[in-house]
């Protein structure tokens, strides 16, 4: 497994999403020569990972069949992993498109499910990868019904720990795991902002933690702006989570972000 030293400076995360239908740039990058320009200008940009999704999870979003998934997902993998020297993520909750990826040598499975299924990590057991555990309440199709908790923090947390017993019982490393609070993944707006605004309570795991908030529906409704006009407060997101604690920035706008972080983890080292 590639050694990367996540506490180090703020990485950055570029999206990649081979899909018709993301809330944000579905149909962008579903050519797999679109998708490699696209890799490259985040690499430029300074994305210390590509994050390459190929099912939308968004809202209410339809499930792929596997076949489907697969067959968006491998050709852009391949030719990323022939082409570029750049830690490489897929975003699945499938074992089988894991499986596959990880025959390709990707560094990262980002599983939105947080490893719900225990197919998956039989499967991440076989392979030197690092593991992305998404919280989420509910599934794509139901998770913004009627999201409820009764301490945000706590039971996003006692998820985590369950996951961490989970590990334990496959023998699976717990440094190979990121821990992801998934804002907008069954949250409402004051979920979010309460994640953002006590995301250091996640530091007792002494483990990675990655963000992903870029240009979601809680900004939009907050500054009442539409998808493309979120860049300011998806920048502001940026800024607190890393001073809050986080490790990782899953985003659209690289190079913005990437200045944002840097400034950041510079004051942050005084």
């Amino acid at each position: 497994m590639k050694k990367i030293d996540f506490f180090e400076n703020t990485k950055i995360m570029g999206i990649l999403n081979v899909t018709p239908d993301s809330f944000s740039d579905g149909g962008k990058y579903n050519n797999i020569d679109k998708a490699l320009i696209r890799v490259e200008e985040m690499i430029k940009e300074g994305a210390d990972i590509i994050d390459v999704g190929a099912e939308s999870s968004r809202p209410g979003a339809k499930v792929v069949p596997l076949q489907e998934e697969l067959d968006r997902v491998i050709p852009i993998v391949s030719r990323i992993k022939k082409e570029f020297d750049v830690i490489l993520s897929i975003d699945t909750y499938k074992s089988e498109v894991a499986k596959e990826c990880l025959k390709y040598n990707v560094d990262i499975i980002n599983d939105i499910t947080g490893f719900r299924d225990e197919k998956m990590l039989e499967v991440v057991k076989e392979y030197e990868c690092y593991l992305i555990a998404m919280h989420m309440q509910g599934t794509p199709q139901t998770m913004q019904n009627n999201p409820t908790y009764n301490n945000i923090i706590n039971d996003i947390k006692d998820e985590f720990k369950t996951l961490l017993l989970k590990l334990d019982k496959y023998s699976i490393e717990k440094n190979r795991l990121i821990l992801d609070p998934g804002i907008g993944f069954g949250k409402t707006i004051e979920h979010n902002l309460e994640i953002l605004k006590y995301l250091n309570k996640f530091k007792e795991f002494e483990l990675p933690i990655l963000i992903g908030a870029s240009r979601k529906s809680f900004i939009g409704k907050i500054l009442d702006v539409e998808t493309d006009d979120r860049l300011e407060g998806s920048l502001a997101v940026a800024a607190l989570s890393v001073q809050n604690g986080a490790n990782i920035l899953r985003v659209h706008d690289v190079k913005e972000t990437k200045r944002v972080a840097k400034m950041i983890d510079a004051i942050m080292k005084v």
